[in-house]
C-alpha cells in the first residue's frame, strides 16, 4: 500500500503541476472568450434560479439542481482548501483562486449546456444527463461514456464519501472527543435516509442546507471583517500585490513567488468548484427547463457562489488575521490557518467546526447523487439500490479509516474525469450558445 501511495502520489504531481492546471485554465479562457464573456449574466442566472419552472420537462426546480451542485462542491475545500492555499502559495494565491473561479464560470456553463442538451428521458419520465451522455449522444463515443461513468462511481467513493465523512469524524473527536464510530453511524444513517429518497429528496434537503450553512459561514466570516476592518484594505492590497511580484515572509511565516502563489491558487480554485470535472452537469439535468441556455446560466451561478464569494471571503479573513495576528499563525499546520482566524471570535473553533461538519455533510449528499446517475447509466434502475447501500457502508468505513491512500487517487481520478469532459467541450464547442 506505501508503495501504491507513492507512485499515485507522483503522478498527481506530475498531473498537477502542469498539465491539468494548463489544460484547464486554457479550457476556462477559450470558453470566457467564445461565449462572449458569459460570466457578465451570472446575475441573470441567479434571478433565474429563483423561478418557478413547473410546467416544464425535468424532475426538480432549477434551485434544487443548483444547490444540489453545491452542495456537492461547497465542501472542506471552501475552509481547509484555501488555508492551504494561502500557507503554500502565500497571499497571492488568493487572487489566483478567485480568478480561476470567475473563468471557471465559463466552463461550468459549457458543461451544463451540453449535458441538458444531451439528457436523456427514461420510461419513467425521469431525466438522465452529464458528460457520458454528452460523450455517447454527442461525440458517439459509447467507449469514453463507460470509462467517465466508471471514474464518477470511483469519486463518489472516495472524495464524494469516505474523504467527508472522515472530516466529520476528525472535528468531532477532536472538538468535542466523540467517538469516530458513534459519528460515523450516525453519518451514515443519517445520510441514508435523505438519498434513499431519491433526487426529490435530496434536492428538498439542498433547498434548505445548503442556503442555510452558507450563510451561517458567510455571516460569521463578515463579523471577522469587521472586527478586523482596519486590516482588511492592506490585506486586498497584499492579495493583489502578491499575485504578480514575489512576496514578502508576513510575521515570519509567508513568503512566495508568482509561480507558487500561481499555482497553488489555481490548483486550489479548480478543486474547490469542480469546473472543467463535470459533475455540474448531471445535476442540471435533472432541472425543469426546456432551455439549455437559461439552466446553465443557473448552474453558472454555483462556481460563483463557490469560489468567487466563499473562497474569496475566506482568503480575506485569513490574511486579515495574519496581518493583525501574525503570532497566531507561527509554527502551525498548513490546514489550520481558518482556524486562527476564527479563533477571534467566542467559540470560533466550534463555530468553524459545525461549518466543516455542514459542508462536509452536504458534499455526501450531493455527491451520492452524482454516483447514482453514474450507476444509472452502467447498470440501469436495478444497479442503484446496491450502489446506496455500498455508498452508506463506505461513509462508515471512511469515518473511522486513515484515508492518505484515498485522497491522493481522488485526485488522479478528478485528473482522469477533467480529459474525457474537455475533450467534450473543445470538439462540441460550435454547439454551445450564449444566448437563447
Amino acid at each position: 500500500m506505501e508503495n501504491a501511495l507513492l507512485f499515485i502520489k507522483s503522478l498527481n504531481r506530475l498531473l498537477w503541476n502542469g498539465p491539468m492546471l494548463v489544460l484547464l485554465i486554457a479550457t476556462h479562457l477559450f470558453l470566457t472568450f467564445r461565449l462572449k464573456f458569459i460570466q457578465k449574466k451570472v446575475f441573470r442566472g441567479i434571478r433565474l434560479s429563483t423561478k418557478s419552472s413547473e410546467d416544464e420537462k425535468g424532475q426538480t426546480s432549477s434551485f434544487a439542481a443548483l444547490t444540489t451542485t453545491l452542495a456537492a462542491t461547497l465542501g472542506i475545500g471552501n475552509i481547509i482548501g484555501v488555508s492551504t492555499a494561502v500557507a503554500m502559495g502565500g497571499p497571492g494565491a488568493i487572487l489566483w483562486l478567485w480568478l480561476t473561479g470567475i473563468l471557471g464560470m465559463a466552463t461550468t456553463y459549457g458543461e451544463c449546456y451540453l449535458g441538458i442538451r444531451y439528457r436523456t428521458l427514461a420510461k419513467d419520465g425521469t431525466y438522465s444527463g452529464g458528460p457520458m451522455y454528452v460523450l455517447e449522444h454527442g461525440l458517439k463515443s459509447k467507449p469514453m461514456a463507460v470509462v467517465y461513468a466508471l471514474l464518477t462511481l470511483c469519486a463518489s467513493y472516495g472524495v464524494g464519501c469516505s474523504t467527508q465523512s472522515n472530516s466529520i469524524t476528525n472535528v468531532t473527536s477532536s472538538l468535542w472527543g466523540l467517538s469516530p464510530y458513534a459519528v460515523g453511524i450516525a453519518v451514515a444513517v443519517l445520510t441514508g435516509l435523505v438519498i434513499l429518497g431519491g433526487i426529490d429528496s435530496i434536492g428538498n434537503l439542498c433547498k434548505k442546507l445548503v442556503p442555510a450553512m452558507g450563510f451561517f459561514y458567510i455571516a460569521a466570516c463578515l463579523v471577522l471583517i469587521v472586527m478586523n476592518h482596519n486590516y482588511i484594505l492592506p490585506a486586498i492590497v497584499l492579495i493583489c500585490r502578491s499575485a504578480f511580484l514575489p512576496s514578502a515572509m508576513v510575521g515570519g511565516f509567508i513568503g512566495s513567488t508568482i509561480k507558487t502563489a500561481a499555482r497553488y491558487g489555481i490548483a486550489r480554485g479548480l478543486f474547490t468548484n469542480e469546473a472543467g470535472i463535470g459533475t455540474a452537469a448531471i445535476a442540471a439535468a435533472s432541472a425543469k427547463t426546456d432551455n439549455p441556455h437559461n439552466q446553465a446560466l443557473v448552474s453558472m451561478s454555483a462556481t460563483f457562489w463557490d469560489t468567487v464569494v466563499m473562497c474569496g471571503i475566506t482568503g480575506i479573513v485569513i490574511v486579515a488575521n495574519i496581518l493583525k495576528n501574525p503570532a497566531s499563525v507561527k509554527g502551525i499546520p498548513a490546514s489550520d490557518l481558518t482556524t486562527a482566524a476564527f479563533m477571534q471570535l467566542p467559540y470560533g473553533e466550534y463555530i468553524l467546526g459545525f461549518s466543516i461538519v455542514a459542508f462536509a455533510l452536504a458534499t455526501l449528499i450531493g455527491w451520492s447523487y452524482f454516483g447514482e446517475r453514474a450507476v444509472l447509466y452502467l447498470f440501469g434502475k436495478e444497479g442503484i439500490g446496491t450502489y446506496k447501500l455500498c455508498y452508506i457502508v463506505m461513509i462508515f468505513v471512511g469515518a473511522v479509516l486513515s484515508l492518505d491512500f484515498v485522497w491522493e487517487l481522488s485526485d488522479f481520478i478528478n485528473a482522469l474525469m477533467i480529459l474525457p469532459n474537455v475533450l467534450t467541450l473543445w470538439l462540441l464547442r460550435k454547439e454551445i450558445k450564449s444566448t437563447e
